[in-house]
C-alpha cells in the first residue's frame, strides 16, 4: 500500500557556496531517500529552501559592504544550480524571504502568543561600545562554557553542539571589532519552551526509530531542564514581529527557520493549484515527517520545533529525525568561514556528480564523523564503481552487443548456479529497499555493491567467453542471467547513482524511464536491442589527489 512521506531538508545559509560537508550533512541522504519512495510508488513531497535571514546573511554583507539581499542574491542561484547538477530533487526549494513565509511565520507565532506561550521580558544582551548597538548571535564570539571552545558563536557552540547564551560565555568579543561588549537591557519576547518538558520527555521517549545519537543528544539535553528563549533579535533584517512596539526588531531565525518546512508546503501546494493540499502531508496522522540534517540542528528539530507544534496543535510532530554526525576534512569540520572545504561547484567543474554521490553515501557519518581524503575518493571511484561495478556492466554489454547480433540473448535451462544468482538478484534489491526505509544508507549501498562482487565472481566461474564457440547456448545463458543481475543493480543503484543508473536504462535496451519500472526487478527481454555500450564512469590518475590539494593550498 503506497504510502506518504514528508521530507524537510536542513535550509542552508546563502551567505556562501556549498560544500562536501553540507551534502554528507543531510542533502545526499534526503534525496536518497526521496528517490527510493518515490521509485516505491509513496506520495512524497521533499521541500527546503535557502535560509536567508541568518545572522551570517549579515556578517557576510558587512564584511563585504553590500546589502544582505545582494548576498542572498549572489549565493541562491549557486545552491539551485548545485542542486540541477547533483539531481537532488526538491519539489520546492524555495527561500525564507517569500510573502508567503512571513505570514505562515507571524501566524504560528501570534498563534502561541495568544495561547500564552510567548510572553514580553527584559534580557541582558551584549552591546558593542564600538559599533554602538546590541549583537545578535554570530556577532558575538567567546569561550563555551561546556566543552571550552575558544571560539564558540554566540548562539551555538560548534564543538559539543550546545546552543548557547552569551552571558555563559567567557572572553567575550565582537565578532566585527574584536573588543569586549558590555551587557544592557532590551526588552524582547520569549517562547516559554519550559512548558513542554514534560511533554517532550514523554513524547520523545516513544521515538523508538530514531538514532541512538539522535536519541542520547536530545534525552540529555531533556534532563537538564529546558530554559525559555527569546524569540526576537535586536536587528532590521528579518520577519516583522507581529507586535507592537516591536517594528524595530525582528523574529529570531532559530524560530523563523524551522516554520520554513510548513510555509514551503503551503507554497508547493499553491503551486500545484491545489491550496489546501499542504494539509494531506501536515494533518493526516498516518503521514511520517523526516527531518534530514547535521547534528548540530538535532536540538532545533527534536525539542524546538516539536515544543512549537504542540502549542500550535493539528499538526504532525516529526516521526524520524535521521540527523548525520560531520564528515571532516584535514581533521576539522568543514568551514565556510574558516575556507576549510571542497567546494561543491568546484568538484562539479571537473568531475562527474555520481562519484561524489558514491563516496557521500559510502563514507556517510551517520553514527561517527567521518573524514573526507582525495585519496579515498579516487579509491573508491576506481576500485569500486569502475573496477567492480562499471566493469561488470561494460564487459557483459559489450560481449552481448559483439556476439549476439546486439541483442539480449535467449537463455537456456537455469542450473543451480544461475539460480542463486537470480534469487541474490531479487533478495538485493529487496534488502536495499529495506535499509534506505530506516534510513541505513551506508548497509544499503553495501549490500547493492555486494551484488555487483557476486555477479563478477559468477561470471568469472561461468566465463562466456570461452563457451562462446563451443556452447554458445551456455554463454547466452549466464551473459542473460548477468544482464537480470544488472538490470537489478540499476534500479538498487538509482536512489544513490541516478545519471548512471538511467543511463545504464537505456544500455539495457529499456525505453521510457526509470521512475516508470519503480521498485521492481526489470528483466531484459530475450532478443530486446540494446544500444552500444559505453562505460558508466571513469578511471580518475592517482595525481588527482596532489593537485586537488595544491589548489586548495593555493587559494586560501
Amino acid at each position: 500500500m503506497a504510502e506518504k512521506i514528508f521530507i524537510g531538508v536542513a535550509w542552508p545559509y546563502t551567505n556562501g557556496p556549498l560544500h562536501l560537508g553540507h551534502l554528507a550533512g543531510c542533502y545526499i541522504a534526503a534525496d536518497i531517500f526521496a528517490r527510493y519512495h518515490r521509485l516505491k510508488g509513496d506520495s512524497v513531497l521533499m521541500v527546503s529552501g535557502s535560509d536567508q535571514h541568518g545572522t551570517p546573511i549579515t556578517l557576510r554583507a558587512e564584511e563585504t559592504g553590500v546589502s544582505p539581499q545582494a548576498v542572498v542574491d549572489q549565493y541562491r542561484s549557486s545552491q539551485l544550480d548545485t542542486w540541477e547538477r547533483l539531481g537532488i530533487g526538491f519539489d520546492l526549494f524555495t527561500t525564507t524571504g517569500t510573502d508567503n513565509h512571513r505570514e505562515v511565520v507571524q501566524d504560528l507565532f501570534s498563534s502561541l502568543q495568544k495561547k500564552g506561550f510567548i510572553y514580553e521580558d527584559t534580557m541582558s544582551l551584549p552591546y558593542c561600545l564600538t559599533d554602538m548597538r546590541f549583537l545578535p548571535d554570530r556577532f558575538v564570539e567567546g569561550t563555551c562554557p561546556n566543552c571550552a571552545n575558544p571560539s564558540a558563536r554566540g548562539d551555538q557552540c560548534d564543538v559539543c553542539g550546545k546552543p548557547m547564551n552569551p552571558a555563559d560565555m567567557s572572553h567575550l568579543r565582537c565578532r566585527l571589532c574584536g573588543n569586549p561588549p558590555e551587557f544592557r537591557d532590551s526588552k524582547h519576547l520569549f517562547l516559554k519552551l519550559s512548558a513542554f518538558q514534560d511533554k517532550l520527555l514523554e513524547w520523545t521517549g516513544q521515538q523508538t526509530q530514531w538514532r541512538p545519537n539522535v536519541l542520547n543528544f536530545t534525552r540529555g539535553y531533556l534532563k537538564e531542564g529546558l530554559h525559555d528563549r527569546a524569540v526576537t533579535r535586536d536587528i532590521n533584517w528579518g520577519v516583522p514581529v507581529p507586535f507592537p512596539g516591536y517594528e524595530e526588531k525582528r523574529i529570531y531565525v532559530w524560530f523563523e527557520a524551522v516554520i520554513g518546512y510548513l510555509s514551503a508546503s503551503k507554497e508547493w501546494a499553491q503551486l500545484q493549484g491545489k491550496p489546501e493540499m499542504w494539509r494531506e502531508f501536515w494533518q493526516d496522522p498516518g503521514v511520517r515527517g523526516y527531518y534530514f540534517m547535521g547534528k548540530d540542528n538535532i536540538p532545533f528539530h527534536t525539542i524546538i520545533w516539536p515544543a512549537m507544534l504542540m502549542g500550535y496543535d493539528g499538526l504532525n510532530l516529526p516521526y524520524h529525525v535521521p540527523a548525520n554526525e560531520y564528515m571532516n576534512l584535514g581533521g576539522g569540520k568543514f568551514s565556510k568561514s574558516e575556507r576549510r572545504a571542497v567546494w561543491v561547484s568546484d568538484y562539479l567543474e571537473r568531475y562527474d556528480p555520481d562519484p561524489l554521490r558514491y563516496y557521500i553515501a559510502a563514507n556517510m557519518p551517520e553514527a561517527a564523523d567521518t573524514e573526507f581524503t582525495w585519496e579515498e575518493f579516487i579509491r573508491r571511484n576506481n576500485d569500486e564503481l569502475v573496477a567492480t561495478y562499471g566493469n561488470l556492466v561494460h564487459r557483459v554489454l559489450t560481449m552481448v552487443y559483439r556476439n549476439f547480433q546486439g541483442r539480449v540473448p535467449q537463455p537456456g535451462k537455469l542450473d543451480e548456479e544461475d539460480q542463486k544468482v537470480m534469487e541474490h538478484a531479487e533478495r538485493a534489491l529487496e534488502e536495499v529497499g529495506k535499509h534506505v526505509s530506516v534510513c541505513s544508507f551506508r548497509l544499503a549501498l553495501s549490500t547493492a555493491m555486494g551484488l555487483a562482487q557476486a555477479a563478477n565472481r559468477y561470471l568469472d566461474a561461468k566465463a562466456p567467453w570461452k563457451a562462446l564457440a563451443a556452447d554458445p547456448q551456455a554463454a547466452g545463458t549466464s551473459l542473460w542471467v548477468t544482464l537480470v543481475a544488472i538490470s537489478a543493480l540499476k534500479t538498487a543503484m538509482f536512489p544513490f547513482l541516478p545519471f548512471s543508473s538511467r543511463l545504464l536504462h537505456r544500455f539495457l535496451g529499456f525505453s521510457g524511464e526509470p521512475e516508470e519500472v519503480g521498485w521492481s526487478l526489470q528483466r531484459p527481454e530475450p532478443g530486446q536491442a540494446l544500444p552500444k555500450p559505453e562505460a558508466l564512469f571513469v578511471k580518475l590518475d592517482d595525481s588527482v589527489a596532489e593537485e586537488e590539494k595544491r589548489m586548495a593550498r593555493a587559494a586560501l
